[in-house]
């Protein structure tokens, strides 16, 4: 089983970009929480850990992770309201986020007991790793499955506007890099956080894969192997979910291996090939909309989109 951990929150997308008074379309998000429904959509077994607010929103966000597929056992609830992210879309269709996060659901996310022994994988990112103090909760949660050999893979998903001390936070992540299997960062996170894949590697991860955008993406690994595939062209409504989809596609592509051969067993082409057509999938509909197994491997076409 893969488990991801961290938020859930709720979108707000706009209908009228450019048009800062416009109608707003509530979209369920975070990106654990999309990384999550994208697993369950592509046939993976997957299961949310999170605190969920009790409100009408959190009731929506477990609905999604259900109709997912995604087991929700793992879910701590809580009266505290729902986190809500006000997104700003350009021209390109990139995403742009202001969050409303104070003393919401997410924030107070506590240690669970130790995970089921049928965990093999485990995803962690984003605001949650940044908002205390469910923050430490989560970090811990990564020390200590790392510590009994679980496959991690964190993806910083860098959010600027939430983070007051950036180098306490560079600090931290690098932190965090010891426990960490496979570190996924888009060329925005690589530059914000500073370093190099080199550095990197020698802190700890197996691999590090960097998302490039429509211009594909790229691995290296701790063997010496560096491997790139082009993005798909596709037309884009939004990137909103994007990044959070080749969470999901990598893990459910390496997942069958066992935790501490699949970065080093993975046949890498197919892998990011796989990603990538996910990702631009993801592009093609307005908000986080993952696409499904057979949305990838339509009759009479290869999944690697070749």
């Amino acid at each position: 089983m893969i488990v991801v951990a961290g938020e859930s929150l709720i979108d707000l997308v706009p209908q009228q970009p450019g048009d800062p008074l416009g109608p707003l379309a509530p979209r369920p998000g975070g990106g654990p929480y999309n990384t999550a429904v994208a697993l369950g959509r592509l046939g993976a077994r997957a299961a949310f850990c999170s605190r969920v607010s009790t409100d009408g929103f959190g009731e929506a966000l477990l609905g999604g992770l259900r109709a997912a597929g995604v087991d929700t056992s793992l879910v701590q609830r809580g009266p505290e309201p729902t986190t809500l992210a006000v997104a700003s879309l350009g021209a390109d269709g990139s995403a742009g986020y202001g969050f409303y996060a104070d003393g919401t659901a997410d924030r107070l996310f506590e240690l669970p007991p130790q995970l089921p022994p049928t965990v093999s994988a485990l995803a962690l990112g984003t605001c949650s790793l940044v908002l205390e103090p469910g923050a430490s909760a989560y970090e811990a949660l990564l020390r200590r499955e790392s510590g009994r050999g679980v496959l991690t893979l964190l993806d910083p998903n860098v959010r600027p506007g939430l983070i007051p001390d950036a180098a306490a936070y560079r600090t931290r992540f690098r932190s965090w890099l010891p426990y960490v299997s496979l570190l996924k960062l888009s060329e925005e996170d690589a530059a914000w956080l500073g370093g190099t894949v080199e550095e990197w590697l020698a802190a700890g991860p197996q691999a590090v894969v960097l998302t490039r955008g429509g211009a594909g993406l790229t691995v290296w690994t701790r063997d010496g192997d560096e491997v790139s595939v082009s993005g798909e062209r596709v037309e884009v409504v939004d990137t909103i979910g994007a990044g959070d989809t080749v969470n999901a596609a990598l893990l459910h592509r390496l997942h069958p291996f066992a935790p501490r051969t699949a970065l080093t067993s993975a046949n890498w082409p197919e892998v990011l090939r796989y990603a990538a057509r996910a990702a631009a999938l993801t592009c093609t509909k307005e908000g986080a909309q993952p696409p499904t197994a057979a949305d990838l491997s339509p009759p009479g076409v290869s999944p690697w989109g070749a």
